[in-house]
């Protein structure tokens, strides 16, 4: 009988291979919105943990513990790997809701002026400042650069890769920033957003332009654990700004990197590791660390993102309900828009051969349906408007949190002092962007 039982699941799985992943993460969700926000206080500060941060922890573990689990019911290496694969796609939806966000908030953005200009210094430079002198100090020699030159998303680990080989010294570094972004970036800069906010030093729309670090899960996460602090209308200014800020730094930040902050990486290695370079074993321990640890999730048909979309969209009206108490009826019109934004932004992407990326097109799309220069944009700021944008980030980061475990060996393998440096490259791009808006800000 339970020969019988796992073959149909298998036989379900080949006919069906994401509706595994689609119940783990509608499972995972509910649980993470029923736990809702938790609360504590340390220090002078407090920590605030939303239910996407639950999401992501629940999703690691299941990742973790799949080997002890019924093979029907484990989360298995591939489907971590299909959830990877989904993310993507799926945080177009929230790039959306953004978007939308940003085109009514336009007049704000451009009265905000020079701080969201130059924010952008503080988030690449910023890594490097606290992120170098660091791991020189605990003994890390070449990686440092890879691993302190920006927060180590994709575009830095095709910088890296073809300035110098995913197998260097500088490539492990990277591979270090991008694994320990995947596994605990999210989590970390939310808790990190969220006690910073906490203390009231800086304005809440400096702490939004920190938000945008160039990935869509930190963003969200950091800007949420901000926006929970806020009133509602303040909240709304906050991902706002963290949207417009996370879109410089993806459409300009690639340039930025390569420019500017990598040489400036190289540079600081050069003049600091003779003062603060210690001799340990610290880069040699990772000798064993290469490429083949960063492995690609399955290429997505044009079908199968419609139906990470549509899934997407259903299981955030429900967590809106669960969350906020909006109807699912309320909540439609407004997620039409936002799939209709997705649709065109990433046609538009596929018609340029994705020279420009879907998460650009996306944006503009949908600022463009609620800017000023829209005719209908007083009606589609009212119907968008009835969904929370932190009701959009459970499902996103429940995709993030059941894709974790499959990095975990190669995560193993980095040792903990270049993990480290990477948590402080991460602060370090959160607090410099912060830091440089504040003082435009005031």
């Amino acid at each position: 009988m339970q020969g019988t039982y796992a073959s149909q699941v298998a036989g379900n799985n080949a006919k069906f291979p994401f509706l595994k992943l689609y119940i783990f993460t509608a499972v995972v969700m509910l649980l993470a919105d029923w736990i809702g926000a938790v609360t504590f206080n340390v220090g002078p500060g407090k920590v605030v943990l939303l239910p996407m941060v639950w999401a992501i922890i629940m999703g690691g573990l299941l990742g973790v513990l799949h080997k002890s689990m019924p093979a029907a019911i484990s989360l298995d290496t591939s489907t971590q790997f299909r959830a990877a694969a989904v993310l993507q796609p799926a945080l177009l939806l929230f790039i959306a809701k953004l978007g939308l966000m940003v085109g009514n908030a336009l007049p704000k953005l451009a009265a905000a002026g020079w701080a969201l200009a130059f924010q952008e210094l503080g988030h690449f430079v910023g890594t490097i400042l606290i992120g170098l002198p660091l791991a020189l100090l605990l003994g890390i020699k070449r990686e440092a650069i890879g691993a302190t030159f920006s927060v180590g998303r994709e575009p830095s680990l095709a910088i890296i890769g073809e300035r110098y080989g995913m197998d260097s010294p500088e490539g492990r570094g990277v591979l270090a920033e991008y694994l320990t972004g995947t596994l605990f970036g999210a989590v970390f800069i939310a808790i990190l957003a969220g006690f910073i906010a906490s203390l009231n030093i800086f304005h809440p729309i400096s702490l939004a332009m920190g938000s945008g670090v160039g990935s869509g899960s930190m963003m969200a996460a950091a800007a949420g654990a901000v926006a929970a602090q806020q009133t509602p209308e303040v909240a709304k200014d906050v991902m706002t700004f963290a949207a417009a800020s996370n879109l410089i730094t993806t459409t300009i930040g690639t340039y930025f990197t390569l420019f500017i902050s990598l040489p400036l990486a190289v540079y600081g290695y050069r003049f600091l590791e003779p003062i603060l370079g210690r001799k340990t074993k610290a880069s040699t321990d990772q000798s064993d660390v290469s490429a083949s640890d960063h492995s690609e999730a399955p290429e997505l048909t044009e079908v199968q993102k419609w139906g990470v979309w549509i899934v997407a969209a259903g299981l955030t009206m429900v967590s809106d309900r669960i969350l906020y108490g909006t109807k699912p009826v309320d909540t439609f019109p407004g997620m039409l828009v936002m799939l209709l934004a997705v649709a065109i932004g990433d046609l538009l992407a596929r018609v340029t051969g994705r020279k420009i990326p879907a998460v650009c097109w996306v944006s503009l799309v949908a600022m463009a349906i609620t800017s000023p220069l829209c005719p209908w944009d007083a009606q589609m700021v009212a119907i968008t408007g009835k969904i929370n944008f932190l009701a959009v980030t459970p499902v996103m980061l429940t995709f993030a949190g059941l894709s974790l475990a499959k990095d975990i060996p190669a995560f193993r393998r980095l040792g903990w002092r270049i993990v480290l440096v990477s948590f402080a490259a991460n602060a370090g791009t959160f607090l410099g962007a912060t830091l440089v808006a504040e003082f435009f800000h005031r």
